[in-house]
C-alpha cells in the first residue's frame, strides 16, 4: 500500500534514514520518562528508528487515515498504540496515561508552533521534546535574548524548557522537498514549576511588547502606563530597551511591577 503525502497537512516526509536515526538518538530519557509519543509519523520513516530504542515505549498519533492504515500494516509491533487523532484536539492523558512522556516528530510546518503551545499546556507531563521544524522557526524557539530571531514563542517556551538547536537539515532529504531548510531542536523541562508572577499578565505583557518589537518598551507598553506610571518613571533605562533584549527573568520582573 502506498501513501502519498497530504500537502494540505503541511507534511514533508523524511526519506534520509541517517537523519531519522539522528533524531531518534537525540531523545535522552535519563530516567525521566519511559514513553514517547511521535506526532505525525506519516509512513513511519522515523517510527522505525524509535521502535529500535529499548529504553522507551513508542506510541504514534496521526490525523491522516491512509497513513494510519499504512502504519497498522507495516508496524504491527505498535499494536494499539497507533492513535488516529488530531494532537491539537486530543487530551494526551487519555492516550498516554498520567506518566511522563516525551514528544517527538517531524512536525508539519503549518501547525508546528501550535503543537508546542499545546505541549505547554501539559508541560509538567512532558519532560522532553525533540522535533524538526522549519529552520527559521527552530532558530526562533532556541535563540536567546539579543537575537533578531528571539520573540514571543522563545520567551514562553524558554520559561519552562532549556532549548538546544541540534542540527540543520537540507531540503533534498524530504518528499516532496520543501522550499526551506529545516532545523532539529531539543527541549528539556527545567525546574520552573510556575512563574513567580501573574502568568496571564505575563502573557499579555510579552505579546504586547513584541507586538511592536521595533519600539522601546516605553512606547510599546503604553497601555500599561496609565495604570502604573510611577513604574515607568522609576526605571527609565529599563523602559528604553526593546523587547528582544529582555530575558524570561526580565519579563517576570516587568510583570511583577504591574501586578496589583
Amino acid at each position: 500500500m502506498s501513501v502519498k503525502p497530504k500537502k494540505h497537512l503541511g507534511q514533508h516526509f523524511l526519506k534520509d534514514e541517517t537523519i531519522c536515526q539522528r533524531i531518534a538518538d537525540a531523545i535522552v530519557p535519563a530516567g525521566r520518562f519511559s514513553k514517547v509519543l511521535e506526532i505525525g509519523p506519516g509512513t513511519g520513516a522515523l517510527t522505525k528508528f524509535l521502535l529500535n530504542r529499548t529504553d522507551f515505549e513508542t506510541s504514534v498519533i496521526e490525523i491522516d487515515t491512509e497513513s494510519v492504515a499504512y502504519l497498522q500494516i507495516h508496524y504491527p509491533q505498535l499494536g494499539n498504540r497507533i492513535y488516529s487523532n488530531d494532537f491539537l484536539h486530543t487530551d494526551p492523558v487519555a492516550l498516554m496515561g498520567t506518566e511522563p512522556f516525551a514528544v517527538v516528530g517531524n512536525f508539519p510546518y503549518n501547525i508546528s508552533t501550535q503543537i508546542l503551545f499545546r505541549v505547554l499546556e501539559f508541560k509538567d507531563q512532558v519532560p522532553e521534546v525533540v522535533g524538526m521544524f522549519q529552520k527559521e522557526v527552530a532558530m526562533r524557539i532556541a535563540e536567546g535574548p539579543g537575537s533578531r530571531d528571539y520573540g514571543i514563542i522563545s520567551v514562553f517556551l524558554q520559561a519552562y524548557y532549556d532549548i538546544e538547536y541540534l542540527f540543520t537539515v537540507d531540503e533534498h532529504v524530504f518528499y516532496p522537498p520543501p522550499k526551506v531548510k529545516s532545523g532539529v531542536i531539543r527541549l528539556i523541562r527545567n525546574k520552573t514549576a510556575s512563574l513567580p508572577c501573574d502568568e496571564k499578565l505575563f502573557t499579555r505583557i510579552v505579546k504586547t511588547a513584541f507586538g511592536q518589537r521595533r519600539k522601546t518598551l516605553r512606547n510599546s507598553l503604553k497601555p500599561f502606563a496609565d495604570q502604573r506610571k510611577e513604574v515607568f518613571d522609576a526605571h527609565p533605562e529599563f523602559f528604553g530597551r526593546r523587547p528582544e533584549t529582555l530575558s524570561v527573568q526580565d519579563f517576570v520582573w516587568l510583570t511583577q511591577q504591574f501586578q496589583v
